[in-house]
């Protein structure tokens, strides 16, 4: 093995000691991601090692660490010793560094790293609690490991709520930011002191590792901070006398959304709340009808008409057929919806446990800034789903009722029964 001298922060030197889970967080310029680089080089340099570096989505190989473990590997001087292909990094003795999103994976493919020495997660504020179900139970070789790092963004994060507030056993939980790093540089350190000055809550989170309530720029900051201040997120158990009604956000490749909601006065209960892509309409029906609910009506996106020339059927149809009620929205416009869900808001109620991820999406929801730095649309990503679904939850919160409502297919009309 090459010789060289190894810069680590010394606050980090317990990622070359055996434990389960290694877990690094803070703000920027820290060097986490470095260091966990360079470990993991070393790691592969020392001995046969498989490495699997994984992180919530990942559409294409310039989305990971790639590049950064390319770079280590020339700045390291060790380049002779490993063989940098486009979509995986192999040394020369029989190591092998592979990159994944855990999301686009499932289940059945993640099988195939069983074998997985050390799995780096990185940029793990962002990781869902199903994908730590499904990543942590695989990495199951003996004596594997698991390495995350990630800048704190929500205290409500599965990831910060999981290693941070909740470290598990046989887990090394360190706090690290620009002041642990002796090699911090003189360039960052310019950037460092402007942002203070010019955005000093938001250089708590950014450069000191502080949660904020909601991410910046969020299109709801003010009322995910009022269903907090007004206690509006608890246990909010499910009540017979009342019907539950669901609306949903349709997707396939996607996330599909399902929100359960129950209406009392001028109260909406949000109790339950369901996530998931890849599956067909008739699993969805399955799980939702588990629960021993009193069902009212199925809100449906408008799109639920258009016929799914894989099926012949409608959504709408598919769900009749399956002893559904559903009831199609109008597309509405988006920015009104917005508009709409903010004056919804205040009669909003969230069980604390189940509805935590969609409470994630809605602190995640944001605005696309274009190159004048001006908002613009709100961002398609994976927080849009959750967030449109809210915004059809807004849009049918006058038609809720707990009367029971059919459909007259031959006359396309409803009434009570």
């Amino acid at each position: 093995m090459s010789e060289f001298k190894l810069e680590i922060p010394k606050k980090l030197l317990p990622l070359f000691k055996p434990k389960r889970l290694k877990v690094l967080y803070g703000g920027r310029g820290s060097a986490k991601s470095w260091s966990v680089a360079r470990a993991i080089v070393i790691r592969c340099l020392q001995k046969q090692t498989r490495v699997l570096c994984a992180r919530e989505t990942q559409k294409s190989i310039q989305e990971s660490v790639h590049r950064l473990l390319k770079d280590q590997i020339t700045i390291m001087g060790v380049h002779n010793s490993f063989d940098v292909q486009e979509q995986k990094i192999v040394g020369k003795n029989g190591s092998e560094i592979t990159f994944i999103g855990i999301r686009q994976q499932g289940v059945a493919n993640l099988k195939s790293y069983e074998g997985t020495d050390i799995c780096w997660v990185e940029e793990a504020q962002v990781v869902t609690k199903k994908s730590w179900d499904i990543l942590i139970p695989t990495i199951r070789k003996e004596e594997s490991e698991i390495w995350i790092t990630f800048n704190p963004e929500l205290d409500t994060d599965e990831t910060y709520s999981r290693f941070v507030l909740n470290p598990p056993k046989d887990c090394w939980s360190c706090e690290v930011n620009y002041n642990d790093n002796p090699f911090f540089p003189k360039e960052l350190e310019k950037e460092r002191i402007q942002w203070k000055d010019r955005d000093p809550v938001g250089y708590k989170t950014v450069w000191e590792g502080k949660c904020r309530p909601t991410i910046e720029g969020a299109i709801y900051t003010q009322e995910i901070q009022d269903i907090y201040s007004e206690s509006r997120v608890r246990n909010i158990p499910y009540d017979p006398a009342l019907l539950v009604h669901t609306i949903w956000d349709l997707g396939w490749n996607d996330s599909m959304v399902v929100i359960f909601a129950q209406t009392a006065a001028s109260e909406i209960r949000i109790i339950d709340y369901i996530e998931d892509s890849h599956r067909t309409l008739e699993s969805y029906v399955k799980e939702i009808e588990t629960r021993d609910f009193h069902w009212g009506t199925d809100y449906l996106p408008h799109d639920a008409a258009h016929k799914d020339f894989k099926y012949g059927k409608s959504t709408e149809e598919m769900l009749t057929s399956m002893g559904r009620t559903p009831y199609i929205l109008g597309r509405g416009d988006i920015e009104q919806g917005i508009i709409k869900t903010r004056m919804t808001f205040p009669k909003i109620w969230f069980d604390k446990e189940k509805t935590k991820e969609l409470i994630n999406h809605l602190k995640r929801y944001r605005r696309n800034i274009n190159s004048s730095g001006e908002p613009t649309s709100p961002l398609h990503d994976e927080h849009s789903h959750a967030s449109d679904c809210m915004r059809y939850l807004a849009m049918s919160s006058d038609l809720m009722s707990n009367e029971r409502w059919s459909v007259m297919p031959e006359q396309n009309t409803r009434w009570v029964v």
